[in-house]
């Protein structure tokens, strides 16, 4: 028990464990409709693309979740309108778009010789720089994720698997595209502090991979990854503080050593399911 509690003696780390539950469970929630729409790398790129735009905003004397979300954004909104009649694969397009904003930000820092932001805690994460406003920023990302994904549910579940008769059913699609883009985007950005640009699509796609070695019902892959994000970024900051090193780092690690585990499970579930149906 000592080995739970003494690390929630400090303001910072109570600050840092709820930051991962909370950027782990919404990041597990998402990343379900990630993996199942193939958008595992816009992960990734949103989070380049953020970065080029907190780089911009601080250039302006603005906010640095106000560059990021607004960059981030504008990269959605450009991937989506580019990607709407088919001609260029989605891949290509995140590709293009987020690494060009990404160089932008380079080249800013780069022609200002005076630039003195310290970017470290947002390209690998840093349970130190968790302060009580990206807490609030982060609480609000996950509860509206969350209440929007249940009241949206069945439009996210028929567009994902079968965009053709989710129209025909009298879904509007291209509505649900737009919100599901704005919800990742929001998601990418929250969790930059707690676990960094290098490493914050691995918590998108992990859990997401994990459930699903573990069920092949869509509901119960939600809620498995909904619940193994949440543990993994709790597990990985506790790891942290132990090992001294960045809480990116050692939540991905944990959500690798978990999804490595979950592969050895699924033979034997598939085994046993043999045996008894």
């Amino acid at each position: 028990m000592e080995f739970l509690l003494e690390p929630i003696e400090y303001e910072f780390f109570r600050h840092a464990l709820l930051a991962a539950l909370m950027v782990g469970a919404s990041g597990g929630l998402i990343g379900v409709y990630v993996v199942l729409r193939g958008m595992s790398y816009v992960g990734h790129g949103l989070s380049h693309a953020a970065i080029g735009g907190a780089v911009i905003g601080i250039t302006l004397n603005l906010n640095f979740y106000a560059g990021a979300c607004a960059m981030g954004l504008l990269a959605a909104f450009i991937i989506n309108k580019i990607t709407e009649n088919n001609k260029i694969k989605l891949d290509a397009a995140i590709g293009i778009v987020t690494t060009a904003m990404f160089a932008l930000g380079v080249a800013i820092v780069s022609k200002m010789r005076n630039f003195k932001q310290n970017f470290e805690a947002a390209l690998f994460g840093n349970i130190l720089g968790i302060t009580e406003q990206d807490l609030m920023i982060i609480g609000l990302v996950a509860f509206f994720t969350l209440i929007t994904m249940f009241i949206t549910y069945r439009a996210l579940l028929f567009s994902t698997f079968d965009n053709e008769a989710a129209r025909v059913f009298g879904i509007k699609t291209v509505s649900v595209q737009w919100l599901f883009s704005l919800l990742l985007t929001f998601s990418v950005i929250a969790s930059l502090n707690v676990i960094g640009v290098t490493m914050v699509a691995a918590t998108l796609i992990a859990p997401a991979m994990t459930a699903r070695m573990l069920t092949d019902r869509f509901s119960s892959m939600i809620i498995y990854s909904t619940i193994i994000g949440a543990v993994t970024g709790v597990m990985g900051m506790y790891l942290s503080y132990i090992f001294n090193v960045a809480s990116g780092t050692t939540i991905v690690l944990f959500s690798v050593l978990v999804f490595g585990l979950s592969m050895l499970v699924k033979p034997l579930r598939n085994a046993y399911r043999s045996r008894h149906y």
